[in-house]
């Protein structure tokens, strides 16, 4: 007997595997994170053209230095300048969209850029930078000294300390997706477990196959089998958006990412098999199909919370949920992804959720079992635990 939960779980992967809405739901979250990254990649590399509206002298010269700057800046911003006969043709241009932006000069002396109802940060940059790059350049002629000699020590250099960080934008991005990554798979499964527990007790096939198998090994088959499938899938979906990450030209990043969603998946499986337990009492406290919306309604708010968590929390705070089992499957690898955590704290982490689990596990076990056969009425957990086995 002690092999029959390798039935119950073949079981459940065949039967999943043959429901067409998980199949196709799969494949299309797979080419949705794929085009995603692609669509991100492409509109990213797209060079940005501004257009602007100028007028006085000495305009294009700003405009081409600005181009100048961008290009050495490796930036893919561009300026096109359109002539027009003086300021009030500028703001009218402005006014009709014509142009991104407009360049005139200031009564006061240097230049003025016009936008309509916002700026545009490249434009300020860029032709600012321009402006008083060509400024210097005057006044140094004006002083009799050359530009370089003017602008001795003011050069600035950028050097990081930490070379493989990730971008901070790319890393609130990574921890939101392993969020919502974890949100799906969780519902998804743990529904489906919970659905598949009470329909088997409604339709009293239980009783059936608790003549024929102990029920322990009903759960194990459950949980191994419904794991085994969130495994698969997270790993596809982890799969195609690192592939996708390195399609978009971001592959200096991809190995702290990597590293940072294999321990996702390491986390996720280990702490689902928690929570796939605490799904099937869910399943085993209901008489009902009804009676599921009440029984699961505390897993329902303990996965929104971590849902939550993985997107809003931040410093001390992430750090804290990072150690806190089933919190520590989003917060840790969001930590992992921006840098944030040494090495053995993932270890240290792992552990504690592994303790957790085997805990969650054990009652689990014994509240499955003491309320899986009864057909009363719903149940709570603390009624299931005074029940005789």
């Amino acid at each position: 007997m002690n092999g029959v939960w390798r039935i119950v779980a073949a079981r459940e992967i065949v039967v999943k595997l043959r429901d067409r809405n998980f199949v196709v739901s799969t494949v299309v979250t797979i080419v949705a994170i794929v085009a995603s990254l692609a669509i991100s990649g492409f509109l990213s590399s797209r060079p940005d053209k501004i257009e602007v509206a100028v007028t006085g002298p000495e305009t294009a010269v700003v405009l081409d230095t600005a181009n100048s700057l961008a290009e050495a800046a490796d930036s893919d911003t561009t300026f096109t300048g359109h002539p027009a006969a003086d300021r009030a043709a500028v703001e009218q241009q402005v006014r009709d969209e014509t142009v991104d932006v407009g360049l005139v000069p200031a009564e006061s002396g240097g230049w003025l850029l016009l936008g309509k109802t916002a700026e545009d940060d490249d434009a300020t940059t860029y032709i600012t930078a321009a402006a008083q790059q060509l400024a210097l350049q005057r006044n140094a002629e004006a002083a009799g000294v050359s530009l370089e000699e003017l602008g001795r020590g003011a050069d600035v250099r950028y050097d990081l300390l930490e070379k493989g960080a990730v971008d901070p934008g790319l890393s609130k991005i990574v921890a939101l997706v392993f969020a919502f990554l974890f949100y799906l798979a969780s519902l998804l499964f743990g529904m489906s477990i919970a659905q598949s527990v009470v329909e088997e007790k409604q339709n009293r096939i239980v009783e059936i196959l608790a003549s024929a198998m102990p029920l322990r090994q009903l759960l194990i088959g459950k949980v191994v089998g419904n794991s085994v499938l969130a495994f698969a899938q997270l790993a596809l979906f982890v799969g195609a958006g690192l592939a996708g990450l390195a399609a978009t030209g971001r592959a200096d990043q991809l190995g702290q990412i990597a590293g940072a969603a294999g321990w996702f998946i390491v986390f996720f499986l280990v702490g689902f098999i928690a929570l796939a337990s605490l799904w099937a009492v869910a399943g085993a406290l209901a008489t009902r199909s009804e009676d599921l919306q009440s029984t699961a309604t505390p897993l329902s708010m303990l996965i929104m919370i971590v849902l939550f968590a993985g997107i809003f929390l931040t410093g001390t705070g992430r750090v804290v949920a990072s150690y806190v089992p089933i919190m520590s499957i989003v917060a840790m690898p969001a930590r992992l992804a921006e840098g944030t955590a040494a090495w053995w704290e993932p270890i240290a982490a792992l552990a504690l959720m592994g303790v957790a689990a085997y805990g969650i596990v054990l009652v689990a076990e014994r509240i499955y079992r003491r309320s899986l056969m009864q057909t009363q009425g719903r149940l709570t957990m603390r009624q299931a635990l005074a029940l005789e086995d």
